[in-house]
């Protein structure tokens, strides 16, 4: 039978959020419902309560998140129910050009699940990067779920889900990061901060964080940054070049997206180094650069799509890596919160007081 739980719901543009009932249906063929036990508060869930992402609501929001698997539908091999599960909202189809040529973090076809979750009368949800996990009870596809080692709490486990993935992933996958190198990272928020603890923990010797907000900064040297810079106070690329030898870092990670902080990057850059988009800009952003220097001064310039992850690799090994104390998931959360405090803890997001706010069920 059809499950009635309780979920955040976004109902229209700019509109506060509300508590409601929600219909989740049984599993079907590939498909997985996942008890919720903890789900991050993202920048993500607002930008869709705002229609920043599109305007299919009602939105059923939250999607960084860990649980237990329930139960699963018919031909579902990848996970049981019982087992502890992180949420990912990229389900790799194993099919697509990018799978067959070996590089499936780029899968082009990832998939969620086929039915879908309404409201008490019949509404049909749209879920949050198709998971919608401020839910007691979530449907997603199985896929969706990536198996990982029980002993990690559920208020960390899920933050790999999105925001701290996107942001390790930027510094180790997308912008190889490695031991001796110099990195720096613009924008110090929850997803700057992964990245700053992705290059220290790739072991970068030089890690200069860069905000306008000295609270995120304190952040950023827990994390593993060896200098900062209040980029309203000093010019970034200088004070990046002057803490580098005077070259710039061979890895600029832009945690912000916007062109201005994205000029920053470039040309905070080493010759032939590389930059890294990150931060998710807007519909009418422009980008404007000097063809000449973007060919001479050489190196790659790349973006960033969910930290180029592969859930069945990443999210077991960070899990590992969280427990023997080398990658502290603890420093991200904030505050724990209720259900009913997702509308405040938005407030506070939007203010820059909380790295996470994490909703535990």
């Amino acid at each position: 039978m059809p499950y009635e739980v309780q979920g955040v719901v976004a109902r229209g543009k700019g509109e506060a959020v509300t508590l409601e009932t929600v219909v989740v249906p049984d599993p079907g063929p590939g498909e997985a419902v996942v008890n919720v036990q903890a789900c991050g508060v993202c920048h993500t869930d607002l930008h869709y309560r705002e229609g920043g992402i599109n305007d299919e609501f009602p939105f059923l929001l939250g999607h960084e998140a860990a649980g237990v698997v329930e139960a699963v539908g018919a031909g579902v091999t990848e996970v049981e129910p019982g087992d502890y599960v992180i949420l990912n909202w990229r389900a790799v189809c194993g099919q697509c050009r990018a799978c067959l040529r070996g590089r499936p973090w780029y899968c082009f076809n990832t998939h969620n699940a086929a039915q879908k979750m309404t409201l008490a009368d019949g509404t049909v949800l749209s879920p949050a990067l198709g998971i919608g996990a401020f839910l007691e009870k979530t449907l997603v596809a199985a896929g969706q779920c990536t198996k990982v080692n029980p002993a990690a709490k559920p208020a960390v486990a899920g933050l790999l889900g999105c925001g701290v993935m996107a942001g390790l992933g930027a510094a180790i996958n997308t912008g190889g990061v490695t031991r001796g190198d110099t990195v720096a990272v613009i924008g110090c928020g929850g997803v700057g901060n992964a990245a700053i603890a992705g290059a220290h923990l790739a072991g970068a010797r030089t890690i200069v964080a860069v905000d306008v907000d000295d609270r995120k900064l304190d952040w950023a040297r827990g994390f593993g940054a060896t200098h900062t810079v209040n980029s309203r106070e000093t010019d970034p690329v200088e004070a990046i070049r002057d803490l580098t030898g005077g070259f710039g870092a061979d890895v600029v990670i832009e945690a912000v997206g916007r062109p201005e902080t994205y000029k920053q990057a470039f040309y905070a850059r080493d010759l032939a180094g590389t930059v890294v988009l990150v931060g998710v800009p807007t519909p009418e952003m422009q980008l404007e650069l000097p063809l000449l220097d973007v060919f001479g001064r050489g190196g790659a310039l790349k973006s960033s799509w969910y930290g180029d992850c592969l859930p069945s690799r990443d999210f077991p090994m960070l899990i590992d890596l969280y427990l023997q104390g080398r990658l502290d998931l603890d420093g991200f959360v904030s505050e724990t919160i209720g259900l009913d405090q997702v509308e405040e803890a938005f407030g506070k997001m939007h203010r820059g007081e909380v790295l996470r706010s994490v909703v535990v069920l």
